[in-house]
């Protein structure tokens, strides 16, 4: 009989306790993003001492509200930044390798409404394709018209002319989060979410760490390390802000942001708007922008949009150009147009992008999509920007970057190019498509810890039993039911009404495993939020 593997709990008062312990660091992480996450688990794979604190939950903001591609990004493509495709279409079968269940190839169709569409775009993919070499997960094809509607049934079918097919992947973002965490603590890495960093240490003008508070509690800690990373996404500014006016010479002069927030809106509907495990990719919109919908869990999600932003709400809202625009613009593209009754649930993410040296604002379509990674005078490094895609590759040059400025001593070569996550160990996994419903085999080769956990026969809804909620609280780092029923779970972004539905019963298991309030009641606001379409 086969050895069932063993995770580490993750109990939040033994954490904390680790926390408290005085210990000095190599590394200490802001922000438990796909960014923080890749660099608490690399440093800690080099041998190094990590610990990481995040102020709400792994991947609450951006990294848990992507559009789920793993891809090399086509619209880049077109605008001729070669080097950003290039780099994620290696890191894309990286991820696709060390992560299969939680990561896997997916097919498009870019139909094509008018005559020199298809060998247009279809040249251009096929050069996506010579970029990608061996590293590429399927041909491109040229395809007619009856081929277009025999893979993706649901296309309009008034004016079809043809189409193309391309592969790129698509992946389950907050669970592979949630890996990333995993794994790196199985190196050693401790990591802490519900923990803002509130102040930075210094020791003769130098980061020496930082200051911390157990949301939970409003207790307070002092963690020594050599080198700390500010990989707060979005949310950077801040802590460059307090290090600036730290280390000023009394002045008050701020730094200067280098974040230029955009919104990216995402609609779920029903999977029969396309009944079939292909993604549809329109390169151009009545607007110039791109569009898809994405077979996902399933659901079909829809969007995205590219709207800048001067404000860093936790979350934030649609506004009703946005949703008009994803609702009309599938609509031309789809036999039967989704309505705002068909909307399931809605999400909106903030891109950290990038300002250029002098940008004041404005349009966000064409910052940078590339990662930046900037060491102050006191020694705060900060990276921010890129995708979720490029995760290891980002965190490999935050590592090299510490390394070269002596803020770090350790192995000079990252080991993460062939580090399976959490849960890839089996062999012939991916038994199941990610186009499909969430269910046990997103657990991977934890399958059977799940299997023998008390309530596994319990089912609550489809997809989600009584003893994955008891897995997430004692090897996910769950307490709130918002955790389980956004991220472990991805039932919040699928269909909030479900979600709202259950989250009394996930609350009660929740409370049973830690003891700690579950917050049952901002999960129902929550929901509504979720639920939210601007008239």
């Amino acid at each position: 009989m086969p050895t069932l593997p063993t995770p580490l709990l993750t109990d939040r008062n033994e954490l904390i306790a680790r926390l408290a312990a005085n210990r000095h660091y190599d590394i200490a992480i802001v922000g438990g993003g796909a960014t923080g996450l890749g660099v608490a688990l690399d440093a800690a794979a080099r041998g190094l001492s990590v610990v990481l604190v995040e102020s709400h939950d792994f991947a609450k903001g951006t990294s848990s509200r992507s559009t789920k591609l793993v891809h090399g990004g086509v619209r880049y493509l077109a605008q001729g930044n070669i080097g950003l495709v290039r780099e994620a279409l290696h890191e894309r079968t990286t991820l696709l390798r060390n992560a299969p269940h939680l990561a896997q190839p997916l097919s498009f169709i870019m139909p094509s409404y008018r005559w020199w569409e298809t060998p247009f775009y279809g040249m251009g993919l096929k050069m996506y394709d010579a970029l990608a070499g061996k590293a590429g997960l399927g041909k491109t094809e040229f395809l007619t018209r009856d081929e277009t509607l025999a893979l993706l049934p649901t296309a309009q079918p008034n004016g079809l002319k043809g189409g193309v097919r391309y592969w790129d992947g698509q992946f389950n973002d907050a669970r592979l989060a949630l890996a990333l965490a995993r794994t790196a603590a199985t190196h050693g890495a401790l990591l802490v979410n519900y923990c803002r960093a509130v102040d930075l240490v210094y020791d003769a003008g130098r980061i020496a760490g930082l200051v911390c508070e157990d949301t939970q509690t409003s207790r307070q800690y002092r963690i020594s390390a050599r080198c700390v990373v500010n990989a707060a996404g979005v949310w950077v500014d801040e802590l460059r802000q307090k290090d600036g006016l730290a280390n000023d010479d009394g002045g008050e002069r701020p730094t200067k942001p280098i974040v230029a927030p955009s919104q990216g809106v995402h609609i779920v509907v029903d999977r029969e708007f396309l009944a079939a495990d292909v993604g549809l990719m329109v390169p151009k919109t009545a607007d110039g922008r791109v569009l898809f919908a994405v077979p996902w869990l399933g659901k079909v999600i829809l969007g995205t949009t590219d709207t800048p932003r001067n404000d860093l709400p936790r979350e934030p809202v649609p506004l009703k150009e946005e949703l008009d625009f994803i609702l009309n613009e599938s609509g031309r593209y789809l036999r039967r147009a989704p309505t705002r009754s068909d909307v399931r649930s809605v999400w909106v993410g903030l891109r950290p992008l990038v300002k250029p040296s002098g940008d004041e604002g404005g349009s966000t379509k064409g910052l940078s999509r590339e990662h930046t990674v900037l060491v102050s005078r006191s020694g705060l490094v900060t990276v921010t920007g890129g995708k979720w895609t490029t995760y290891r590759a980002m965190a490999e040059d935050v590592l090299t970057t510490c390394l070269e400025k002596s803020l770090l001593d350790g192995p000079k070569a990252s080991v993460t190019a062939h580090l399976p996550l959490i849960g890839a160990g089996s062999s012939g996994l991916p038994a199941h498509s990610i186009c499909q419903p969430q269910g046990l085999h997103s657990y991977g080769d934890e399958q059977s810890v799940v299997l023998n956990l008390p309530g596994a026969s319990t089912t609550l809804a489809d997809s989600l039993t009584e003893a994955m909620v008891r897995f997430a609280a004692r090897f996910e780092y769950a307490i709130h039911v918002e955790d389980v029923l956004a991220r472990r779970s991805r039932m919040l972004f699928l269909d909030a009404r479900l979600a709202s539905s259950l989250a009394a019963r996930v609350g009660e298991i929740l409370r049973q495993e830690t003891g700690l309030d579950p917050q049952f009641e901002a999960f129902q606001e929550l929901a509504q939020h979720y639920l939210y379409l601007p008239e």
